[in-house]
């Protein structure tokens, strides 16, 4: 009963405020998802990875080791459904990247948060910037055919990082005052990115349901076996375990839909994908946490 509710604790939140988004649209009210997006992906969330990092007492070794252990997981995760869409004849240009990349923004950093405190925030900070970095170059580059690490540069969640590990390294402390601001910018990221999950869920259309559930279950397999693998493999600690678990597990993210759908990619698939996965990991969250904590 002590399990169940540590967990219920730590995933209603998560939920409740994807809730809240769905039903906020589907009562008819406006929600610009564009621009609350873009506040909260070049304002608030490269604000609270940067007071997570800075702030956090954890060695820069130990985020090290995490650094590496992603670079492995998700590069054995590709390789993995890599094989699964071509022993199934799919296309690479619509399935490849949504399977591989999931949800780290939106769900894995709350769920890091509210389940492992300001620690799990910083562990699940590392492996969203992996994430972020195979994202816009191989992930882009597999739908688009062009892809760019120079375009990570530009983005703000990057520098973010980057300016963040800095800190960390040389534990250098911005001023109260300073810190204090940003925090507070940096709080509005999670609440926004949840409820704006919601709405972006409530919004698409799924299309091949059957096919979109088998893959949906398979990526979920696959992801947590390979992160569970590699995560014993590199000798990890229980809370940078369990991160790196929940992170390259969580569901697609609903910016493969908007990739697809920029580049011509079957939007309609990957919108069925998003929509799925998101539903089957109302139980496969749970359930994966209850094994780890």
């Amino acid at each position: 009963m002590n399990l169940f509710l540590t967990v219920f604790q730590v995933v209603a939140p998560v939920f409740i405020l994807g809730a809240v988004g769905f039903a906020w649209v589907r009562l008819g009210f406006e929600y610009r998802v564009q621009f609350v997006t873009r506040l909260s992906m070049t304002l608030a969330v490269p604000c609270l990875i940067f007071v997570a990092l800075m702030q956090t007492e954890i060695e820069a070794a130990a985020l090290g080791k995490l650094l590496i252990a992603s670079v492995v997981a998700y590069t054995g995760v590709s390789v993995a459904v890599f094989l699964v869409i071509k022993l199934n004849g799919l296309s690479i240009r619509t399935y490849l990247a949504p399977l591989i990349f999931g949800n780290t923004g939106n769900l894995g950093l709350p769920l890091a948060l509210f389940a492992f405190g300001d620690a799990g925030l910083a562990y699940a900070v590392v492996v969203f910037a992996v994430m972020i970095i195979f994202a816009f170059t191989f992930g882009l580059w597999t739908v688009s055919g062009a892809g760019s690490p120079l375009v990570m540069l530009k983005e703000p969640l990057f520098g973010a990082t980057v300016l963040g590990g800095v800190f960390l390294i040389w534990d250098l402390e911005t001023p109260i005052w300073l810190t204090n601001a940003l925090d507070l910018i940096g709080q509005m990221g999670i609440p926004l990115m949840l409820i704006t999950l919601g709405v972006a869920v409530a919004r698409l259309t799924p299309t091949g349901i059957y096919r979109a559930v088998a893959l949906s279950l398979v990526k979920v397999v696959i992801c947590t076996a390979i992160a569970w693998i590699t995560g014993v493999w590199f000798g990890l600690d229980a809370v940078p375990f369990a991160v790196l678990v929940l992170q390259v597990a969580t569901p697609v993210a609903v910016t493969s839909y908007l990739v697809a759908e920029k580049y011509g990619a079957d939007a309609e698939a990957v919108a069925g994908l998003v929509v799925i996965s998101t539903v089957i990991s109302i139980g496969t969250i749970p359930l994966t946490l209850g094994f780890l904590i």
